[in-house]
């Protein structure tokens, strides 16, 4: 690859890097070609992007895009794979690494940024599986506001019931 090529490569990546805010860095070193293919079949379905590139084009390219990802750059070592993925799937990727895990002990997380919080080491890789969505929270935060709305209709439903269950008692023993 002439410089040329590399410097176009660096700019495509960078654009990556701004389209999709969400992003694992993982070691793939060791994987065989089979493993590769079975490991870009899973994202595939999960609706990933994987891509191999080599550590300096990531820095650099990384340093082309608004943020700080100097945590990130330590940990450019060794064969580098990048899963992509929209914020609203932002533990999609650990969830495919996690389940392909199960029959091999690659891939290793080295990080996650999403959006601008950084993960840094393969023992975030439970805790990222079990993010939320925007939507999920959101979904969430209504139902808690609703509960108590809710909770008070209720009551005052089926108080409503029996103010009107004594009324009516009150009123058949006058009669009677």
């Amino acid at each position: 690859m002439n410089k040329e090529q590399k410097i176009q490569l660096v700019e495509e990546l960078a654009q990556k890097f701004r389209d999709f805010p969400t992003f694992y860095l993982t070691d793939t070193g060791g994987l065989t070609v089979a493993e590769v293919y079975e490991l870009r079949k899973l994202c595939y379905e999960s609706g990933l992007e994987m891509t191999m590139v080599k550590n300096t084009l990531i820095e650099k390219a990384l340093e082309q895009v608004e943020g700080d990802f100097s945590e990130v750059y330590g940990i450019l070592k060794r064969p580098t794979s990048i899963f992509f993925t929209h914020t609203e799937k932002a533990s999609e990727p650990a969830k495919v690494i996690q389940k392909f895990r199960k029959t091999s002990d690659k891939p290793i997380l080295k990080a996650a940024v999403i959006e601008t919080a950084v993960y840094l080491g393969d023992d975030q890789l439970k805790a990222l599986t079990e993010l939320k969505s925007k939507d999920q929270l959101i979904g969430e935060i209504v139902g808690l506001l609703q509960s108590p709305a809710k909770n008070v209709i209720s009551a005052l439903k089926s108080g409503g019931n029996t103010i009107a269950g004594l009324v009516k008692t009150l009123s058949e023993r006058q009669e009677a």
